[in-house]
């Protein structure tokens, strides 16, 4: 006998649960249980975030969760996602989650919804409206033979996250951000915001992530993100005045020897198909593919 399956709006106390399910679904993602519940508990007010879980007999087998999308500057942008645990799967569960979400960002205004799904669950996002096949691709590297650490340039100092002053790192993050392969530009991120959601997450170790600084002025960085002995890339950039000089690889190279030292066992990133320098980065680092995942995009009826 089945029994029903009730839907019911994420609270952190959920926060365990909802990671423990992601984990299972995505093994080459890192987010901790403290980080789930940041995620469920702290978004800005624009975004109009919804978290649901979806619970049988009292266990959290399900999540989904949609929001608009407010670091850009294209009005009615906004974003779905939704993982359901592989024992749970083909009896309605997604289906639920995805209806009830969809109306949501519908009563909020959004115009068109991203998001993104293993290639196994294409057809189930075709019938729900979703077109295009923008493809991410998650890799992953055992952190037991790395290559050489290339030598730093004259005038660059290496230092780590909590040594950095968190407005330089905003510069940076936004700026890079720009670049970033996206269907709707990352161009409106206030510093507030960022400090709150990016900044003071429990997700970002402070400790591992490294930044190329030039005096005062952060030119390369990576944010790592951990769980466990699992760390994820949050984010590698260098800005366009110092781009050409091997400093993202320079700060991957050392922060996955500093999550070495630290116990970290394996790390993974993923990167979209159009960014070419940052895939032969993660390539001479020895990351191999994991997974590839689908990103795809839905007009809403207002």
């Amino acid at each position: 006998m089945t029994t029903r399956v009730v839907v019911r709006q994420a609270v952190g106390e959920d926060a365990e649960a909802v990671a423990a399910v992601r984990r299972v679904v995505y093994p080459y993602k890192a987010m901790s249980a403290a980080a789930t519940r940041h995620m469920i508990t702290v978004q800005s007010p624009g975004q109009r975030y919804l978290p649901l879980v979806a619970e049988r007999d009292g266990e959290i087998v399900a999540w989904g969760s949609a929001g608009l999308t407010v670091w850009t500057s294209e009005p009615g942008q906004s974003e779905v996602a939704v993982f359901v645990h592989p024992d749970h799967r083909k009896q309605g569960i997604g289906s639920q989650l995805a209806e009830r979400l969809h109306q949501h960002l519908t009563e909020v205004g959004a115009v068109r919804v991203r998001t993104f799904v293993h290639p196994d669950g294409l057809e189930f996002a075709r019938n729900l409206g979703y077109d295009g096949a923008r493809q991410m691709h998650f890799a992953g590297v055992e952190l037991t033979s790395l290559p050489e650490q290339p030598p730093t340039p004259d005038g660059i100092e290496l230092v780590a996250f909590d040594a950095v002053d968190p407005r330089a790192a905003y510069t940076a993050d936004t700026i890079a951000s720009l670049d970033e392969p996206s269907d709707s530009p990352m161009d409106s991120i206030e510093y507030d915001r960022w400090l709150e959601e990016i900044w003071n997450s429990p997700s970002m170790d402070k400790s591992l992530s490294v930044a190329a600084m030039a005096g005062d002025e952060m030119a390369a960085f990576t944010i790592v993100e951990t769980d466990g002995d699992r760390m994820w890339s949050g984010m590698t950039g260098t800005i366009p005045a110092y781009r050409g000089r091997g400093l993202a690889k320079l700060v991957k190279s050392v922060a996955l020897r500093r999550a070495a030292a630290a116990g970290i066992t394996s790390a993974y990133t993923s990167n979209d198909d159009e960014n070419g320098p940052m895939l032969a980065v993660n390539n001479w680092l020895g990351y191999r593919r994991v997974q590839t995942e689908l990103g795809l995009l839905r007009t809403l009826d207002n």
